[in-house]
Protein backbone atom coordinates (compact mmCIF):
# COMPACT_ATOMS: atom_id res chain seq x y z
CA UNK A 1 0.00 0.00 0.00
CA UNK A 2 1.23 3.58 -0.60
CA UNK A 3 1.85 5.93 1.62
CA UNK A 4 1.16 9.57 1.72
CA UNK A 5 4.59 11.38 0.87
CA UNK A 6 6.71 12.30 4.10
CA UNK A 7 6.43 15.24 5.97
CA UNK A 8 9.08 17.65 5.96
CA UNK A 9 9.91 18.39 9.39
CA UNK A 10 10.80 21.85 10.66
CA UNK A 11 12.19 21.57 13.44
CA UNK A 12 10.37 23.18 16.47
CA UNK A 13 8.75 20.67 18.62
CA UNK A 14 5.09 22.27 18.55
CA UNK A 15 4.98 23.06 14.72
CA UNK A 16 6.07 18.66 14.66
CA UNK A 17 3.63 18.08 16.98
CA UNK A 18 1.09 20.30 14.49
CA UNK A 19 2.04 18.56 11.64
CA UNK A 20 1.84 15.26 12.97
CA UNK A 21 -1.67 15.88 13.91
CA UNK A 22 -2.65 17.44 10.13
CA UNK A 23 -1.12 14.49 8.55
CA UNK A 24 -3.10 12.02 11.38
CA UNK A 25 -6.28 13.62 10.55
CA UNK A 26 -5.52 14.03 6.57
CA UNK A 27 -5.07 9.81 6.85
CA UNK A 28 -8.28 9.91 8.64
CA UNK A 29 -10.18 11.25 5.68
CA UNK A 30 -8.21 9.86 3.29
CA UNK A 31 -9.42 6.44 4.45
CA UNK A 32 -13.40 7.59 3.71
CA UNK A 33 -12.90 7.71 0.10
CA UNK A 34 -13.73 4.27 -1.40
CA UNK A 35 -11.27 1.99 -3.45
CA UNK A 36 -12.88 1.60 -6.32
CA UNK A 37 -13.00 -1.49 -8.40
CA UNK A 38 -10.42 -1.46 -10.99
CA UNK A 39 -10.73 -3.60 -14.42
CA UNK A 40 -7.86 -3.69 -17.20
CA UNK A 41 -6.28 -2.28 -18.74
CA UNK A 42 -8.96 -2.84 -21.71
CA UNK A 43 -7.25 -3.93 -24.97
CA UNK A 44 -7.48 -2.14 -27.97
CA UNK A 45 -9.43 -4.32 -30.57
CA UNK A 46 -8.73 -2.09 -33.51
CA UNK A 47 -6.23 0.62 -34.57
CA UNK A 48 -7.23 4.35 -33.96
CA UNK A 49 -9.49 6.26 -36.90
CA UNK A 50 -11.00 2.23 -37.29
CA UNK A 51 -15.15 2.83 -38.13
CA UNK A 52 -15.67 0.44 -34.67
CA UNK A 53 -14.05 2.99 -32.15
CA UNK A 54 -13.16 -0.24 -30.62
CA UNK A 55 -9.73 1.81 -28.88
CA UNK A 56 -9.35 4.55 -26.28
CA UNK A 57 -10.77 7.73 -27.42
CA UNK A 58 -8.50 9.94 -28.33
CA UNK A 59 -5.99 7.77 -28.14
CA UNK A 60 -2.43 9.01 -29.25
CA UNK A 61 -1.47 7.69 -32.53
CA UNK A 62 1.52 8.95 -34.47
CA UNK A 63 -0.44 9.55 -38.28
CA UNK A 64 -1.18 12.75 -37.06
CA UNK A 65 0.18 16.44 -37.55
CA UNK A 66 1.54 16.17 -34.08
CA UNK A 67 2.82 12.85 -33.14
CA UNK A 68 3.48 11.69 -30.15
CA UNK A 69 5.72 8.45 -30.26
CA UNK A 70 5.50 7.00 -26.49
CA UNK A 71 6.45 3.75 -26.92
CA UNK A 72 10.31 4.80 -27.91
CA UNK A 73 9.53 7.53 -25.31
CA UNK A 74 9.45 5.05 -22.52
CA UNK A 75 5.95 5.56 -21.77
CA UNK A 76 3.18 3.28 -22.29
CA UNK A 77 -1.00 4.42 -22.84
CA UNK A 78 -3.86 2.35 -21.09
CA UNK A 79 -7.24 2.41 -20.09
CA UNK A 80 -9.06 1.24 -17.54
CA UNK A 81 -12.42 0.92 -16.37
CA UNK A 82 -13.96 1.81 -12.68
CA UNK A 83 -16.43 1.16 -10.68
CA UNK A 84 -18.02 1.51 -7.20
CA UNK A 85 -20.60 3.69 -5.40
CA UNK A 86 -20.63 7.42 -4.81
CA UNK A 87 -22.20 9.81 -2.54
CA UNK A 88 -24.05 12.73 -3.85
CA UNK A 89 -22.82 16.07 -1.72
CA UNK A 90 -24.06 19.52 -0.86
CA UNK A 91 -21.32 21.51 -1.86
CA UNK A 92 -22.37 25.34 -0.66
CA UNK A 93 -20.26 27.95 -1.42
CA UNK A 94 -16.48 28.30 0.64
CA UNK A 95 -17.70 25.52 2.79
CA UNK A 96 -17.03 21.50 3.43
CA UNK A 97 -19.92 19.69 1.55
CA UNK A 98 -21.90 17.17 3.24
CA UNK A 99 -23.51 14.01 1.96
CA UNK A 100 -27.19 14.36 0.84
CA UNK A 101 -27.25 10.29 0.05
CA UNK A 102 -24.92 7.38 -1.26
CA UNK A 103 -25.11 4.23 -2.30
CA UNK A 104 -25.35 5.57 -5.98
CA UNK A 105 -23.40 2.84 -8.16
CA UNK A 106 -21.01 3.95 -10.83
CA UNK A 107 -18.78 2.69 -13.98
CA UNK A 108 -16.84 4.85 -15.63
CA UNK A 109 -13.47 4.97 -17.55
CA UNK A 110 -9.41 6.17 -16.97
CA UNK A 111 -6.61 6.86 -19.24
CA UNK A 112 -3.36 6.21 -18.17
CA UNK A 113 -0.22 7.83 -20.07
CA UNK A 114 3.16 6.73 -17.98
CA UNK A 115 6.69 6.04 -17.79
CA UNK A 116 7.01 2.29 -17.84
CA UNK A 117 10.46 2.23 -15.51
CA UNK A 118 10.38 3.54 -12.46
CA UNK A 119 13.74 5.31 -12.77
CA UNK A 120 12.06 7.32 -15.19
CA UNK A 121 9.10 8.13 -13.16
CA UNK A 122 9.75 11.78 -11.20
CA UNK A 123 7.10 10.62 -8.64
CA UNK A 124 4.10 13.08 -9.75
CA UNK A 125 0.99 11.99 -10.64
CA UNK A 126 -1.18 14.59 -12.78
CA UNK A 127 -4.87 13.51 -12.71
CA UNK A 128 -6.80 15.33 -14.93
CA UNK A 129 -10.83 16.10 -14.65
CA UNK A 130 -11.31 15.70 -18.42
CA UNK A 131 -13.04 18.72 -20.10
CA UNK A 132 -16.40 17.94 -21.72
CA UNK A 133 -17.65 21.29 -23.07
CA UNK A 134 -16.77 20.06 -26.77
CA UNK A 135 -18.97 17.23 -26.01
CA UNK A 136 -16.13 14.25 -25.89
CA UNK A 137 -13.41 13.68 -23.29
CA UNK A 138 -10.92 16.61 -24.27
CA UNK A 139 -7.41 15.61 -22.34
CA UNK A 140 -6.57 18.95 -23.18
CA UNK A 141 -3.69 19.83 -20.44
CA UNK A 142 -2.16 16.65 -21.43
CA UNK A 143 -2.23 17.58 -24.94
CA UNK A 144 -0.96 21.21 -24.63
CA UNK A 145 2.01 19.88 -22.53
CA UNK A 146 2.59 16.13 -23.74
CA UNK A 147 6.20 16.88 -24.56
CA UNK A 148 7.56 18.19 -21.61
CA UNK A 149 5.55 15.89 -19.58
CA UNK A 150 6.92 12.68 -21.05
CA UNK A 151 10.39 14.29 -21.15
CA UNK A 152 10.18 15.19 -17.37
CA UNK A 153 8.62 11.75 -16.24
CA UNK A 154 5.48 12.92 -15.21
CA UNK A 155 2.55 10.20 -14.92
CA UNK A 156 -1.06 11.08 -16.05
CA UNK A 157 -3.87 10.12 -15.25
CA UNK A 158 -7.81 11.58 -17.29
CA UNK A 159 -10.57 10.85 -15.30
CA UNK A 160 -13.92 10.85 -17.22
CA UNK A 161 -16.31 12.26 -14.35
CA UNK A 162 -19.35 13.74 -16.16
CA UNK A 163 -22.42 12.49 -17.93
CA UNK A 164 -21.77 14.54 -20.82
CA UNK A 165 -18.46 12.71 -21.47
CA UNK A 166 -19.57 9.43 -20.90
CA UNK A 167 -23.31 9.14 -21.73
CA UNK A 168 -24.52 12.03 -24.21
CA UNK A 169 -24.28 11.45 -28.33
CA UNK A 170 -22.59 11.73 -30.28
CA UNK A 171 -19.03 12.43 -28.09
CA UNK A 172 -19.60 10.67 -25.23
CA UNK A 173 -18.30 7.17 -24.64
CA UNK A 174 -21.11 4.67 -24.85
CA UNK A 175 -22.44 6.26 -27.63
CA UNK A 176 -19.28 6.65 -29.35
CA UNK A 177 -18.31 3.03 -28.74
CA UNK A 178 -21.19 1.43 -27.15
CA UNK A 179 -19.23 -2.35 -28.43
CA UNK A 180 -16.52 -0.76 -25.74
CA UNK A 181 -18.01 1.65 -23.23
CA UNK A 182 -21.64 0.59 -23.17
CA UNK A 183 -21.46 -0.74 -19.92
CA UNK A 184 -20.16 2.81 -18.29
CA UNK A 185 -22.84 4.87 -16.44
CA UNK A 186 -22.18 7.82 -13.94
CA UNK A 187 -26.06 8.32 -13.86
CA UNK A 188 -27.08 5.23 -11.36
CA UNK A 189 -28.87 4.08 -14.24
CA UNK A 190 -30.55 7.83 -15.50
CA UNK A 191 -31.80 8.73 -11.58
CA UNK A 192 -28.81 11.20 -11.51
CA UNK A 193 -28.19 13.53 -14.49
CA UNK A 194 -26.79 16.90 -13.04
CA UNK A 195 -22.95 15.02 -12.17
CA UNK A 196 -23.94 15.27 -8.63
CA UNK A 197 -21.45 11.97 -8.43
CA UNK A 198 -18.77 13.17 -10.49
CA UNK A 199 -16.81 14.68 -7.34
CA UNK A 200 -17.39 11.50 -5.48
CA UNK A 201 -16.05 9.61 -8.62
CA UNK A 202 -12.74 11.81 -9.65
CA UNK A 203 -11.89 10.95 -5.31
CA UNK A 204 -12.02 7.31 -5.95
CA UNK A 205 -10.14 7.25 -8.84
CA UNK A 206 -7.51 9.26 -6.81
CA UNK A 207 -7.79 6.92 -3.99
CA UNK A 208 -7.28 4.13 -6.66
CA UNK A 209 -4.27 5.19 -7.54
CA UNK A 210 -3.28 6.29 -3.98
CA UNK A 211 -3.80 2.91 -2.60
CA UNK A 212 -4.55 0.54 -5.47
CA UNK A 213 -6.02 -2.84 -4.53
CA UNK A 214 -6.04 -5.54 -7.26
CA UNK A 215 -5.18 -3.80 -9.96
CA UNK A 216 -2.26 -1.30 -9.82
CA UNK A 217 -2.67 1.23 -12.90
CA UNK A 218 0.71 2.64 -12.15
CA UNK A 219 1.89 -0.74 -12.05
CA UNK A 220 4.21 -0.27 -8.88
CA UNK A 221 5.73 3.21 -9.76
CA UNK A 222 6.57 4.92 -5.98
CA UNK A 223 3.83 7.61 -6.08
CA UNK A 224 4.92 10.91 -3.93
CA UNK A 225 2.70 13.63 -5.28
CA UNK A 226 -0.96 13.28 -6.76
CA UNK A 227 -2.23 16.70 -8.02
CA UNK A 228 -5.49 17.52 -9.58
CA UNK A 229 -5.54 19.66 -12.68
CA UNK A 230 -8.67 21.17 -14.69
CA UNK A 231 -9.06 23.52 -17.46
CA UNK A 232 -12.11 25.89 -18.18
CA UNK A 233 -15.11 23.99 -16.94
CA UNK A 234 -13.51 21.25 -15.23
CA UNK A 235 -11.53 24.20 -13.29
CA UNK A 236 -15.23 25.38 -12.32
CA UNK A 237 -16.11 21.77 -11.12
CA UNK A 238 -13.13 21.52 -9.36
CA UNK A 239 -12.82 25.11 -7.36
CA UNK A 240 -15.89 23.25 -5.99
CA UNK A 241 -14.02 20.04 -5.31
CA UNK A 242 -11.57 22.06 -3.63
CA UNK A 243 -13.69 24.28 -1.24
CA UNK A 244 -16.58 21.29 -0.08
CA UNK A 245 -15.00 17.65 -1.26
CA UNK A 246 -11.05 18.12 -0.68
CA UNK A 247 -11.76 18.49 3.25
CA UNK A 248 -13.69 15.50 3.18
CA UNK A 249 -11.30 13.51 1.11
CA UNK A 250 -7.55 14.40 0.97
CA UNK A 251 -6.78 12.55 -1.52
CA UNK A 252 -5.25 15.04 -3.61
CA UNK A 253 -1.64 16.75 -2.55
CA UNK A 254 -2.51 19.72 -5.20
CA UNK A 255 -4.40 21.31 -7.20
CA UNK A 256 -3.81 23.19 -11.00
CA UNK A 257 -6.45 25.34 -11.91
CA UNK A 258 -6.19 26.42 -15.15
CA UNK A 259 -8.66 29.47 -17.25
CA UNK A 260 -10.95 30.17 -14.48
CA UNK A 261 -14.38 30.36 -14.49
CA UNK A 262 -14.78 33.28 -11.24
CA UNK A 263 -14.90 31.02 -8.63
CA UNK A 264 -12.58 31.73 -4.99
CA UNK A 265 -11.05 29.77 -3.53
CA UNK A 266 -11.48 29.10 0.56
CA UNK A 267 -8.32 30.38 2.49
CA UNK A 268 -8.57 28.53 5.35
CA UNK A 269 -7.26 24.89 3.80
CA UNK A 270 -3.54 24.27 3.63
CA UNK A 271 -3.06 22.07 0.21
CA UNK A 272 -1.30 23.84 -2.17
CA UNK A 273 -2.91 25.47 -5.13
CA UNK A 274 -1.88 27.30 -8.64
CA UNK A 275 -4.16 29.04 -10.93
CA UNK A 276 -3.57 29.73 -14.34
CA UNK A 277 -5.30 32.79 -16.21
CA UNK A 278 -5.24 34.35 -19.79
CA UNK A 279 -6.93 37.61 -20.74
CA UNK A 280 -10.28 36.18 -21.70
CA UNK A 281 -10.58 34.57 -18.40
CA UNK A 282 -9.96 38.03 -16.83
CA UNK A 283 -12.18 39.71 -19.22
CA UNK A 284 -15.49 37.95 -19.77
CA UNK A 285 -15.28 34.67 -17.02
CA UNK A 286 -14.82 36.57 -13.69
CA UNK A 287 -11.42 36.22 -12.57
CA UNK A 288 -10.68 40.06 -11.78
CA UNK A 289 -13.65 39.99 -9.18
CA UNK A 290 -12.19 36.55 -8.33
CA UNK A 291 -8.74 37.61 -7.55
CA UNK A 292 -7.08 36.79 -4.43
CA UNK A 293 -3.53 37.52 -3.01
CA UNK A 294 -0.95 34.88 -2.94
CA UNK A 295 -0.15 33.06 0.25
CA UNK A 296 1.76 30.17 1.85
CA UNK A 297 -0.63 28.52 -0.58
CA UNK A 298 -1.68 29.75 -3.28
CA UNK A 299 -0.40 31.03 -6.48
CA UNK A 300 -1.72 33.20 -9.33
CA UNK A 301 -0.34 33.56 -12.70
CA UNK A 302 -1.81 35.78 -15.02
CA UNK A 303 -0.18 35.34 -18.62
CA UNK A 304 -0.96 38.42 -20.84
CA UNK A 305 -2.34 38.22 -24.73
CA UNK A 306 -2.93 34.89 -24.67
CA UNK A 307 -6.26 33.29 -25.07
CA UNK A 308 -8.72 31.11 -23.34
CA UNK A 309 -8.77 28.80 -26.40
CA UNK A 310 -5.49 29.36 -27.62
CA UNK A 311 -4.09 28.33 -31.30
CA UNK A 312 -1.74 25.42 -30.30
CA UNK A 313 -4.85 24.07 -28.04
CA UNK A 314 -6.67 23.72 -31.62
CA UNK A 315 -3.72 22.64 -33.12
CA UNK A 316 -3.39 19.72 -30.36
CA UNK A 317 -6.19 18.32 -31.11
CA UNK A 318 -7.61 18.68 -34.15
CA UNK A 319 -6.36 15.93 -35.99
CA UNK A 320 -7.53 13.36 -33.19
CA UNK A 321 -10.92 15.61 -33.33
CA UNK A 322 -11.44 14.39 -36.71
CA UNK A 323 -10.04 10.81 -36.75
CA UNK A 324 -12.61 10.12 -34.19
CA UNK A 325 -15.63 11.66 -35.80
CA UNK A 326 -15.61 13.95 -32.78
CA UNK A 327 -17.53 17.27 -33.29
CA UNK A 328 -14.65 20.20 -34.02
CA UNK A 329 -14.10 23.29 -33.33
CA UNK A 330 -14.49 25.88 -35.84
CA UNK A 331 -12.66 29.12 -34.80
CA UNK A 332 -12.27 30.46 -38.71
CA UNK A 333 -16.09 31.34 -38.03
CA UNK A 334 -15.23 33.97 -35.11
CA UNK A 335 -15.52 37.94 -36.25
CA UNK A 336 -11.75 38.60 -35.94
CA UNK A 337 -10.18 36.55 -38.26
CA UNK A 338 -6.93 34.92 -37.78
CA UNK A 339 -8.97 33.97 -34.40
CA UNK A 340 -6.66 32.33 -31.35
CA UNK A 341 -3.73 33.65 -29.63
CA UNK A 342 -0.33 32.44 -30.10
CA UNK A 343 0.94 33.38 -27.09
CA UNK A 344 2.22 30.12 -25.52
CA UNK A 345 0.42 29.76 -22.25
CA UNK A 346 1.26 25.62 -22.01
CA UNK A 347 5.22 26.90 -21.62
CA UNK A 348 3.80 28.64 -18.46
CA UNK A 349 2.09 25.25 -17.37
CA UNK A 350 5.13 23.48 -18.26
CA UNK A 351 6.64 25.38 -15.32
CA UNK A 352 3.97 25.13 -12.56
CA UNK A 353 3.97 21.74 -12.54
CA UNK A 354 7.62 21.75 -11.37
CA UNK A 355 7.06 24.20 -9.09
CA UNK A 356 4.05 22.75 -7.25
CA UNK A 357 5.84 19.46 -6.94
CA UNK A 358 8.61 20.91 -5.30
CA UNK A 359 6.27 23.24 -3.16
CA UNK A 360 4.30 20.19 -1.70
CA UNK A 361 7.32 17.67 -1.08
CA UNK A 362 10.11 20.13 -0.56
CA UNK A 363 8.11 23.46 0.46
CA UNK A 364 10.17 25.64 -1.90
CA UNK A 365 8.16 28.80 -2.54
CA UNK A 366 7.17 29.18 -6.31
CA UNK A 367 7.95 32.47 -7.72
CA UNK A 368 5.13 34.99 -7.26
CA UNK A 369 4.21 36.85 -11.03
CA UNK A 370 2.97 40.61 -11.57
CA UNK A 371 -0.85 40.55 -12.38
CA UNK A 372 -2.08 41.70 -15.62
CA UNK A 373 -2.71 45.40 -15.64
CA UNK A 374 -6.52 46.28 -14.64
CA UNK A 375 -7.36 49.95 -15.85
CA UNK A 376 -11.83 48.97 -14.90
CA UNK A 377 -12.89 46.19 -12.56
CA UNK A 378 -16.32 46.75 -14.73
CA UNK A 379 -18.60 45.27 -15.80
CA UNK A 380 -16.42 45.61 -18.49
CA UNK A 381 -13.13 44.70 -17.51
CA UNK A 382 -10.95 46.95 -18.55
CA UNK A 383 -7.28 45.74 -19.35
CA UNK A 384 -3.94 48.78 -19.66
CA UNK A 385 -2.96 48.36 -22.98
CA UNK A 386 0.11 49.76 -25.33
CA UNK A 387 -0.10 52.33 -28.41
CA UNK A 388 -0.20 48.51 -30.27
CA UNK A 389 -3.18 47.57 -28.33
CA UNK A 390 -0.97 44.70 -26.47
CA UNK A 391 -1.66 44.08 -22.32
CA UNK A 392 0.58 45.29 -19.99
CA UNK A 393 1.25 43.38 -16.80
CA UNK A 394 1.37 40.04 -16.12
CA UNK A 395 3.74 37.47 -17.35
CA UNK A 396 5.02 38.22 -20.88
CA UNK A 397 5.93 35.45 -22.72
CA UNK A 398 8.33 36.73 -25.81
CA UNK A 399 5.12 36.20 -28.34
CA UNK A 400 3.56 39.26 -26.19
CA UNK A 401 6.90 41.11 -25.11
CA UNK A 402 8.84 41.02 -28.83
CA UNK A 403 5.21 40.95 -30.95
CA UNK A 404 4.92 40.40 -34.37
CA UNK A 405 1.12 40.65 -34.05
CA UNK A 406 -1.28 41.76 -31.69
CA UNK A 407 -1.93 38.88 -29.40
CA UNK A 408 -5.01 39.46 -26.88
CA UNK A 409 -8.15 37.09 -25.82
CA UNK A 410 -10.97 39.02 -27.63
CA UNK A 411 -12.93 37.63 -30.08
CA UNK A 412 -16.69 37.40 -30.87
CA UNK A 413 -19.36 35.76 -33.03
CA UNK A 414 -21.29 32.44 -32.73
CA UNK A 415 -20.65 29.65 -30.27
CA UNK A 416 -17.99 29.84 -27.91
CA UNK A 417 -16.08 32.37 -30.52
CA UNK A 418 -15.38 34.69 -27.49
CA UNK A 419 -12.90 32.21 -25.94
CA UNK A 420 -11.15 32.22 -28.94
CA UNK A 421 -9.15 35.46 -28.59
CA UNK A 422 -7.05 36.55 -31.42
CA UNK A 423 -3.97 36.66 -33.85
CA UNK A 424 -3.64 40.32 -36.30
CA UNK A 425 -0.05 40.90 -37.59
CA UNK A 426 2.28 43.31 -37.78
CA UNK A 427 2.69 45.53 -40.92
CA UNK A 428 6.20 45.52 -42.21
CA UNK A 429 6.77 49.08 -41.72
CA UNK A 430 5.44 48.46 -37.56
CA UNK A 431 7.98 45.60 -37.70
CA UNK A 432 11.06 47.55 -39.00
CA UNK A 433 10.16 50.58 -36.54
CA UNK A 434 9.88 48.02 -33.53
CA UNK A 435 13.48 46.08 -34.53
CA UNK A 436 15.25 47.94 -37.03
CA UNK A 437 16.39 44.25 -38.40
CA UNK A 438 16.23 40.54 -37.79
CA UNK A 439 19.10 40.25 -35.76
CA UNK A 440 17.66 42.95 -33.25
CA UNK A 441 14.26 40.85 -33.07
CA UNK A 442 16.00 37.83 -32.17
CA UNK A 443 17.98 39.62 -30.03
CA UNK A 444 14.98 40.76 -28.02
CA UNK A 445 13.57 37.30 -28.22
CA UNK A 446 16.48 35.65 -26.51
CA UNK A 447 16.31 38.23 -23.66
CA UNK A 448 13.21 37.99 -23.08
CA UNK A 449 13.22 34.77 -22.60
CA UNK A 450 16.11 34.11 -20.87
CA UNK A 451 14.52 36.67 -18.32
CA UNK A 452 11.32 34.09 -17.84
CA UNK A 453 13.23 31.14 -17.31
CA UNK A 454 15.79 33.26 -14.54
CA UNK A 455 12.39 34.40 -13.02
CA UNK A 456 11.28 31.08 -13.07
CA UNK A 457 8.14 31.11 -15.60
CA UNK A 458 9.59 29.23 -18.51
CA UNK A 459 11.96 26.17 -18.29
CA UNK A 460 14.94 26.48 -20.44
CA UNK A 461 13.72 23.77 -23.29
CA UNK A 462 10.90 26.17 -23.92
CA UNK A 463 13.11 28.88 -24.23
CA UNK A 464 15.56 27.48 -26.77
CA UNK A 465 12.50 26.32 -28.56
CA UNK A 466 10.98 29.94 -28.60
CA UNK A 467 14.62 31.55 -29.96
CA UNK A 468 15.37 28.92 -32.62
CA UNK A 469 11.70 29.60 -34.03
CA UNK A 470 12.55 33.56 -33.70
CA UNK A 471 16.28 32.77 -35.40
CA UNK A 472 14.79 31.20 -38.52
CA UNK A 473 11.73 32.72 -39.23
CA UNK A 474 11.31 35.60 -41.99
CA UNK A 475 10.98 38.39 -39.84
CA UNK A 476 12.80 41.29 -41.24
CA UNK A 477 15.01 38.86 -42.89
CA UNK A 478 15.51 40.23 -46.01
Amino acid sequence: MRQRPSVIRCGRPLASLLTLAVAFWAGVATARVPIPVVTGPIPANAAPGDPSHDYPQLATSLDLARPLDLASLGYVEEEYFFSGTANVYNTPTLATGTIVSSGHPYKSRIIVRRPTSPAQFNGTVLVEWVNVTSGYNNDALFRSSQDHLVRAGFAYVGVSAQRVGVQVPPGGLTAWSAIRYGSLDVTDNGTITDDSLSYDIFSQAAQAIRTPRGVDMLAGLPVRRIIAIGASQSEGRLVTYHNSIHPLANVFDGYVLVLGLGGQLRTDLLVKVFKVNTETDLLFLGEVAARQPDSDHLRTWEVAGASHVAFSDHAGRVGLVARDSLPPSTPWICTIQPALSHVARFQVLNAVYGHISRWITQGTLPPTAPRVDVLSEGPPVVLNRTSLGLATGGIQLSQQAVPTAVENGINSGPGLCFLDGSHTPLDAATLAQLYRNHRAYVSAVSDVNNNNVEAGYILSDDAEANIFEAAHSGILNR
